[in-house]
Parts: C-alpha cells; structure tokens; sequence
C-alpha cells in the first residue's frame, strides 16, 4: 500500500507528516536501545528483517498509481520486536525503497504511515486484544495474533490509503472500490498465512526471537 509522486495534496500530506514523525520520536523513545545494543544477535535480526521487508516490497500488483497491493510483512515485525522496533524498521525499509527510486519523496510520509505504522498499531491492537480476552495458548497466539493480527493490519492499511485517496479527492469512491477496496480480502488471507507461517517456524525452532511469546506462559505452564 503505497503512493506514487504528484497523488496526494500538500494539506494531508502535512497531517500524515505529522503524525509519522510523532510516532516516530514515540518509537524512538520506546525501542529497548540497552538490549539492542548489548545484543549483536537482535541487530543481525533486526537488519536481515528490514533487508528482507525491502525486497517483499518490491513486489507488487495495481492498475492505477496509488491503487497497488502488496503483501506487508509487519506483524511478523511487530511481534518478533515489539511495535517501536517495528516501526523504526519499516521505516528504514520504505526509506531504502525511496532511496533506490522505488518510492517517491514528496509521499514518503503518508507511505510510512500506510504501509507501516497503522498495520503495526493494528497487529498490537490485535495482540493486546487477544492477550486480555483469550486464554494463554500457543495455538491461540498463533491463529490469532498471527494470521488473523496479519489479515486485521492489511485491511487497516488498506482501508486508510483508500479513504485517504477519497478524501483528498484524487479518486471516486467507485473506481476505489472497483480496483482497490473489493481486492483487499483476498490479500488478507495470504498475508494472513504468510505471515502465520513464518511465525510458526520461528515460534517452533526460535521462540526466543520473539519478544511479545513467551513460551513459559504459551507453553511451559499449560
């Protein structure tokens, strides 16, 4: 879900400016910086995922500028490193993305916070959610956190990117749903299982790369 150059007026791109860098320094504040720094692990982690997010992004599919699709990625990040890190991630990624001539400037900041910041604040809505309401399980945190937090954070993103391209007027409503809005679940369920089973593998063979599992309470105590 991103935005090619000339798309979106100055105004709400101001807005989206804003609220990126807002969450941004928020990010910054939060991020674990001791750990990441005293963990040369966690940095080889957190670096191959962002390379990794960078090329997934790559590719994609749309008909007109700004109606694109492709898959996300950022539960799996949100997860594995918690929002802030997240966030601090896809941002690097997309800023790779620009820096190579993939994405352009002048939208840089609503593509931040479509295609990073609301699916991550999406996947940990879906986890606070999940870790108040249902019982501690593995399978739980897998389905639900996973798959499903994966479809929730691309129909937020999805559905933010089309509303915002209604609002400044740049297209109908109609064409919106016609090429956008009525694909978007059938991008929810692969993102759903590719996110859910890079989960599986890590929550299978690394549970220990995952700062929001933890397996004395998914596993040990059940």
């Amino acid at each position: 879900m991103s935005l090619t150059q000339g798309l979106i007026s100055g105004g709400w791109l101001w807005a989206s400016a804003l609220f990126s860098l807002l969450m941004l320094l928020l990010a910054l504040r939060c991020a674990p910086w001791r750990v990441l720094a005293g963990e040369r692990r966690l940095q080889h982690l957190l670096f191959g995922a962002t390379v990794s997010l960078m090329l997934m992004w790559t590719m994609r599919a749309g008909v007109s500028p700004g109606l694109g699709i492709h898959f996300l990625g950022m539960t799996t990040l949100t997860l594995m490193f918690g929002w802030d890190l997240a966030i601090l991630s896809g941002t690097l990624a997309l800023l790779g993305m620009t820096l190579i001539g993939h994405e352009s400037w002048d939208t840089f900041s609503v593509n931040v916070l479509c295609s990073v910041i609301v699916p991550a604040l999406a996947s940990l809505g879906v986890l606070r959610l999940v870790e108040a309401r249902l019982p501690r399980n593995f399978f739980v945190y897998l389905f639900m956190c996973a798959f499903f937090g994966a479809g929730v954070a691309t129909a937020a993103a999805g559905m933010v990117m089309a509303l915002l391209l209604w609002a400044d007027g740049v297209y109908v409503w109609g064409k919106i749903y016609l090429e956008y809005v009525r694909f978007l679940p059938l991008i929810m369920f692969p993102e759903g299982l590719l996110n859910g089973i890079i989960m599986t593998a890590m929550m299978a063979f690394h549970p220990d790369w995952i700062r929001t599992f933890d397996a004395r309470l998914y596993i040990d105590e059940q």
